[in-house]
């Protein structure tokens, strides 16, 4: 059932879909879910494990918040309530949001719904294979870098990553403050606004809200206007046969839909990458400095002094990933490397904007791919440089604050989904949303 469907549901209705999905997410095999909510009474969301619910134990997809309880509802739950939406469950992800394919969780990797030997994507993995595989019909996920677009596009649904400050990031648990915003993971591009109207809005309690009164998307979606898209020539270049085959039928699926498609280049994404890693990782070791066995979650045994419980604790309670990131981060802040590596990464953000500005002087829209390749093979992202490569084209969008859109457009030979990205100006998404939807009905996924 889509959300539109569902939010027309009476009373009675609602309470045999929600044990309807209920049932088909304990009975799901691919490790979507972290754990199940039988108490609510709302048309059922599933919500990623780094979201506040009340009384839930929320971790993070991390060892280190076993045992933690939300004491607060974060203001997109506090807003699901509002409108007749409630939380079915948690969400699988990486931990703390650091990976791009659900395999770094302390609950085990999440699969793949299409081919279960291949990773559904990260962070918000679980969100995307649980909709693709119809044990949700729609979730919330966060995106950091990427992190709902890509695991939408593995998945062969729609995730759409607000402009930075749309959505309140009260409760929502950090990872890089200034790159985070929580998203509508759902099956169709009209489900994905209605999701994020709900959750859209200024939010006093989140100090990067965005201070403007929201205008809802879903009532006025128009997928007859027209709208001048520019694509990225050697952006796809960089991607293997499969993306760019996808890619061609997108521009031509618009041509013929009547948007004008204009060409343009931009910088290596390799620039992209390093300002990426480098300012996320030094607001993570920042942000995860919180998790010291004092305050939060488990803490470790057997300490003799306090330094020994800092040091066991994280040791003990952080993954691998999340200590590599937590380590880069401490590197790129430390002194004598600060103007070297952090603030130069400040100075280049504000490059990429100005390259993505000078492209919105003529054009209305871009359309880009999300990831180079389509699902890779679990066990497949070992190396860490080459999972960092593969968020190469969806970064920029977090480092400007800039609304995105993944939506499928086919599938290979193997039956894979094949995604692609529509990037708006910040604080346009109803062209971006209308856009978004002349694309997919002129694509016909299915």
């Amino acid at each position: 059932m889509k959300l539109r469907d569902a939010l027309k549901l009476n009373s009675s209705e609602i309470e045999r879909l929600r044990a309807d999905i209920l049932q088909k997410a304990k009975e799901s095999k691919i490790n979507a879910y972290i754990s199940f909510d039988s108490s609510g009474d709302g048309i059922p969301i599933l919500i990623k494990d780094n979201i506040q619910i009340k009384d839930w134990n929320i971790t993070s997809g991390s060892n280190i918040l076993q045992g933690y309880t939300a004491p607060y509802n974060a203001t997109v739950i506090e807003k699901l309530n509002i409108s007749g939406l409630s939380p079915l469950g948690r969400a699988n992800m990486d931990e703390f949001a650091m990976g791009s394919t659900t395999e770094s969780s302390f609950y085990g990797a999440t699969l793949n719904p299409h081919d279960t030997s291949r990773v559904p994507g990260g962070s918000s993995g679980g969100s995307a294979a649980a909709v693709a595989e119809g044990s949700a019909i729609a979730a919330l996920g966060s995106d950091t870098g990427g992190s709902i677009r890509q695991p939408a596009s593995y998945c062969g649904v729609v995730g759409f990553k607000p402009t930075y400050g749309k959505v309140s990031r009260y409760g929502l648990g950090s990872y890089a403050s200034s790159l985070d915003q929580i998203g509508p993971i759902t099956q169709d591009v009209e489900d994905a606004a209605l999701l994020y109207d709900i959750i859209a809005g200024y939010d006093p309690k989140d100090s990067t809200s965005s201070n403007m009164e929201h205008t809802p998307i879903a009532p006025i979606l128009d997928r007859d206007q027209k709208y001048t898209i520019a694509v990225i020539d050697n952006y796809i270049n960089e991607a293997d046969e499969d993306v760019q085959k996808a890619y061609k039928l997108a521009i031509q699926a618009l041509q013929d839909a009547g948007h004008t498609i204009i060409h343009k280049e931009m910088s290596n994404t390799q620039y992209d990458i390093a300002t990426y890693y480098i300012i996320a990782t030094a607001e993570a070791a920042t942000n995860l400095a919180r998790y010291d066995g004092v305050r939060y979650g488990n803490r470790a045994k057997d300490i003799k002094n306090i330094e020994e419980l800092f040091v066991k604790t994280r040791s003990e309670g952080f993954g691998d990933e999340v200590k590599r990131r937590i380590l880069l981060g401490n590197f790129v802040l430390s002194s004598g490397y600060y103007d070297a590596y952090y603030l130069k990464a400040q100075k280049v953000r504000h490059l990429i904007r100005d390259e993505f500005n000078k492209i919105y002087e003529e054009a209305d829209l871009i359309l880009s791919p999300i990831t180079p390749t389509v699902a890779p093979k679990l066990g497949a992202s070992e190396d860490p440089l080459e999972m960092y490569k593969s968020d190469m084209y969806t970064i920029a969008i977090n480092l400007i604050g800039l609304p995105a859109i993944s939506l499928p457009v086919m599938k290979n030979a193997d039956g894979l989904p094949v995604g692609l990205q529509i990037i708006a100006k910040a604080f346009n998404e109803q062209p971006l949303f209308n856009a978004a939807l002349s694309l997919e009905n002129s694509i016909n996924y299915n």
